[in-house]
């Protein structure tokens, strides 16, 4: 576990933001900041730039739920919520709005630590596999590229699919660059050319 994570806290009430620095001191988390209201969330979250968000609420509404989501960017960092009551359009909501994590029935000091560790763990499968989908879809699209290029080079050149290929290869060798740079380039040359 990582205990030198800066922890951010959305908590109105006094005594509860009491109990939650406990239980995340008790947790090992000691860097933890307070807010009382999430009108200032956006400009402490430059200031403070936390590691991970968690914010409790007693009601909220799917507003309220995506503007917390939005500013405190959801997307690129844990974010745990607590309330009170829910529904499940609320839930899909909070799903929709990227929170790793969405507790119904109030924040428990002694749940405190599981969830956010959960929340944690959530939020690195979830930007893994987003990681990993952009890698897909960028390897993808740098395959219709080079293909692309092939075809423009064994047109103008009537030369095989693998002699476009090793030429582009020899090429980017040639130049210290990658295929996709060269096969980009051919592509782009082309487009001009039209």
């Amino acid at each position: 576990m990582d205990t030198s994570l800066k922890i951010l806290v959305v908590e109105p009430d006094k005594s509860r933001a009491c109990e939650i620095i406990d239980a995340l001191k008790d947790g090992g988390w000691p860097d933890v900041f307070v807010i009382a209201t999430s009108t200032t969330l956006e400009r402490i979250m430059k200031q403070y730039n936390p590691d991970i968000v968690l914010i409790d609420l007693v009601n909220p509404d799917r507003d309220t739920l995506e503007h917390l989501s939005l500013v405190s960017s959801a997307r690129s960092r844990p974010v745990a919520m607590f309330v009170d009551h829910s529904d499940e359009g609320m839930t899909q909501a909070a799903i929709s709005a990227g929170l790793s994590a969405y507790v119904v029935n109030g924040l428990q000091k002694d749940r405190i630590k599981p969830v956010l560790e959960t929340a944690i763990a959530r939020f690195q499968m979830t930007a893994k596999m987003q990681s990993e989908l952009n890698a897909a879809k960028q390897a993808l699209t740098d395959r219709k590229t080079i293909d692309r290029a092939k075809g423009l080079l064994m047109r103008a050149r009537k030369i095989s699919e693998d002699e476009a290929y090793g030429l582009m290869r020899k090429t980017a060798m040639d130049q210290g660059r990658k295929v996709i740079e060269v096969a980009s380039a051919l592509v782009t040359a082309a487009e001009l050319l039209q």
